[in-house]
């Protein structure tokens, strides 16, 4: 949510509407910042959960294991396992190895966030957590924020796992001169990601990129898509960055330039959906009775 993402993501915005909708500054603005999208009960909804959110992890966060606890544990693992320690490229240039940890960790990072999102799709108990994302009507950057706190902690423990390992394999092996590239103060691709309108993937400016850079990257428009109430467009362009990982589970979906997309769950208004009691408990109970039905299950297996 830095401000410089945020006012390049209104740049492209306004010269999105200019292009493919042929509206001027003035209508452009007046769509990015309908108050029917920013003050919907689905975008107040937002902003109550990315506040209690806050305060949660503010209590939760310390007792989380930390990158520094994991990476120092699987460093240790390693030298006890391979029994000695080879330093390698001690003859490569600092800056050789810099772009070689920059690489792994982003493409590391991104097939997990890839992977763990698939996984909250297709694992019943865990997709009803993810439910709470999807049940956004309306899109706002903020929406990016809309996560049960069980998810939260899913997506804290992911973001643990893949730099603790990239950290420690790359120190174990190459020393004292790994770091990463970074552009005020996040990861180069990430940054690269933020510049081209990556706030505007949760939103209702449905900016798309060529059909052939879509192929590799996944745009606004294309997240969009995941976000549709439509049954054909269900569990497709699971990835955040590349599109690459999509193309090779067959999940891709490119985007269209007629089709409008319609946010949420189902095209059917669930009762309390945006209600934020049942947003928090709702996923409990759909999880207990999950459970239930798996309980009688093995049973009836075990009595036949």
């Amino acid at each position: 949510m830095f401000y410089g993402y945020l006012l390049i993501g209104l740049l492209l915005a306004v010269i999105w509407l200019r292009w493919s909708a042929k509206q001027n500054t003035r209508e452009a603005f007046r769509e990015i910042f309908s108050s029917e999208i920013w003050w919907s009960s689905s975008a107040k909804a937002d902003y109550a959960i990315f506040f209690i959110n806050k305060l949660t992890f503010f209590f939760l966060a310390p007792l989380l294991l930390t990158q520094l606890a994991a990476a120092t544990w699987l460093f240790t693992f390693l030298h006890e396992s391979i029994g000695y320690r080879t330093i390698i490229g001690e003859s490569w240039p600092d800056i050789s190895i810099i772009a070689l940890f920059t690489l792994c960790y982003f493409l590391l990072d991104d097939f997990a966030r890839f992977y763990v999102h698939k996984l909250l799709h297709e694992v019943p108990f865990l997709w009803a957590f993810h439910k709470v994302h999807h049940s956004a009507r309306t899109m706002t950057p903020m929406t990016v924020f809309r996560t049960h706190p069980v998810e939260g902690l899913v997506f804290a423990m992911r973001s643990v796992i893949v730099q603790a390992s990239v950290m420690a394999i790359f120190i174990f092996f190459f020393g004292g001169r790994v770091d990463l590239y970074t552009v005020l103060g996040v990861g180069v691709f990430t940054f690269v990601f933020n510049m081209m309108g990556s706030n505007l993937r949760h939103s209702h400016i449905g900016l798309r990129y060529w059909g052939w850079l879509e192929s590799i990257l996944i745009s606004p428009a294309q997240h969009q898509i995941h976000h549709s109430v439509e049954p054909k467009h269900f569990d497709k362009n699971y990835g955040v960055i590349l599109a690459i990982w999509d193309r090779m589970g067959k999940s891709l979906v490119k985007s269209s330039k007629h089709e409008r997309i319609e946010f949420g769950l189902s095209k059917k208004v669930l009762k309390g959906e945006q209600n934020i009691i049942f947003i928090y408990l709702s996923p409990f109970r759909e999880v207990a009775m999950i459970a239930r039905e798996c309980i009688q299950y093995f049973k009836s297996v075990f009595k036949s």
